[in-house]
């Protein structure tokens, strides 16, 4: 099965719309860099604002751009790393779940609209599913399945076996998935917005 190739405009589309109904705000933009600048755009000054590990973020240039300290926003990740004490970052971790912004990717997304998240510590899941007050995910176009069934075959086939080697590489031991997550639409009772940025190029994994 192909995980890899960008899907046609009409197919995004198709998607755009479902999420809609689920309540979600969506964005179909180009490149990378326009994702970015969209970011940048979306975020208002003085937002606190957390992410989970994202490969995709990373090549957009989020996390370098945070890393710059350039950024008019709270950046809630700096605290937790800044802090060495295993136990006082860990108390962080879970406060920081509750921010202004929280960023990420997903695995994949169905053309019913559902969103597959997975997880090995669940760390970035308050936030993305409760706490953080706005969610913007940013997902390529290669991540758009069929269905619920296509995504854990994209989960378990390909964005999981490069998620290890890229641990493995790095030293950390591998990858798990512990907790997953199936978000079906964001109730309007919440008051919160939570957006997808659609990308028509590769991206992550």
């Amino acid at each position: 099965m192909d995980f890899e190739t960008l899907k046609t405009q009409e197919i995004v589309k198709k998607v755009e719309n479902k999420m809609g109904e689920g309540n979600f705000r969506s964005f179909l933009l180009g490149s990378k860099v326009e994702v970015l600048a969209k970011i940048k755009e979306l975020i208002p000054e003085g937002a606190s604002v957390m992410n989970g590990s994202s490969t995709t973020l990373n090549e957009i240039g989020y996390i370098d751009y945070l890393k710059s300290g350039e950024h008019p926003w709270n950046n809630l990740h700096e605290k937790i790393l800044a802090e060495k004490d295993q136990k006082i970052q860990a108390k962080l971790r879970k406060e920081t779940t509750i921010s202004d912004y929280y960023l990420g990717s997903a695995v994949a997304v169905t053309e019913e609209g559902e969103i597959l998240v997975a997880s090995n510590s669940g760390s970035q899941l308050p936030g993305l599913t409760f706490n953080a007050s706005h969610v913007i995910l940013v997902l390529s176009t290669n991540k758009i399945v069929k269905n619920i069934e296509e995504a854990f075959k994209r989960l378990y086939n390909y964005t999981f076996p490069l998620e290890d080697a890229r641990m493995k590489s790095v030293g950390m031991g591998g990858s798990g998935i512990s907790k997953i997550l199936i978000y079906k639409k964001e109730p309007e009772f919440l008051g919160r917005t939570f957006t997808v940025i659609f990308v028509d190029e590769k991206l992550g994994y």
